[in-house]
């Protein structure tokens, strides 16, 4: 009898564990007014690709920089390397009225305006579950797997800088946005994001702002300065 009642302690206990890890995940979907987050699809294999990412990958006969000069469209997203990952800069801390609030905190970094407009930039890799078609095709997958509501109508394509030196003019990498108009006690809020299949990895940008003017400012400063930065060989 008491090895029965200690196992169902035990199974009481796994159950409870659950409950808060669930909990835990659906506290982190949403920031700063937005109800979408990224989860990685490829959660487990997390660990795995930190380690892999130590050691240098090269490509054989690609050319990183002539990829890095070029406009990276929807299309052209098989011209990168295999599995080598993208990235995103800080450079939106350099702006005026922006700071860092949280650096890289696994795979994250977060900007505040003082106007309260609040950035978060993602990196994540082990996208490969997502990918359909090209690029473009791969985003909406993103978009859909994020939040199922979201039809492909609703996103709209923009650019973003690639790479390059933010106070010179230089190649573009585009993105889909999905806007989302402020509600009666709620932000105004954009998201940007591009799965690059080949890559392995998505970027996700959110924009969350207490109105609309204060988001077409925060969204030009964004275009300007959060370059999404090329992979290299």
């Amino acid at each position: 009898m008491a090895k029965r009642v200690e196992s169902m302690g035990g199974g009481m206990k796994a159950q409870a564990a659950a409950v808060l890890v669930v909990g835990s995940l659906l506290g982190a979907a949403s920031l700063g007014g937005c109800s979408v987050g990224i989860p990685d699809p490829a959660a487990p294999k997390v660990e795995q690709t930190a380690s892999a990412l130590t050691t240098p990958t090269i490509t054989p006969g690609h050319d990183a920089e002539a990829v890095a000069a070029k406009d990276m469209p929807f299309t052209a997203g098989g011209s990168l390397a295999q599995g080598v990952p993208v990235g995103i800069s800080n450079g939106l801390k350099e702006a005026p009225g922006w700071k860092l609030v949280k650096e890289n905190a696994a795979g994250e970094s977060q900007y505040l305006k003082a106007d309260g407009c609040l950035v978060a930039a993602k990196v994540r890799t082990n996208q490969s579950p997502l990918v359909r078609g090209d690029d473009r095709e791969s985003t909406i997958a993103l978009f859909t797997y994020l939040d199922p509501s979201i039809l492909p109508e609703y996103l709209k394509t923009e650019t973003l800088r690639w790479g390059g030196d933010p106070e010179k003019p230089g190649p573009r990498v585009e993105v889909l946005v999905l806007e989302q108009p402020a509600r009666p006690g709620a932000k105004a809020t954009a998201i940007m994001a591009r799965l690059f299949g080949t890559a392995g990895s998505s970027v996700y940008i959110s924009v969350a702002c207490p109105d609309a003017a204060a988001l077409a400012a925060a969204r030009a400063d964004v275009a300007q300065r959060l370059l999404i930065v090329p992979p290299s060989n």
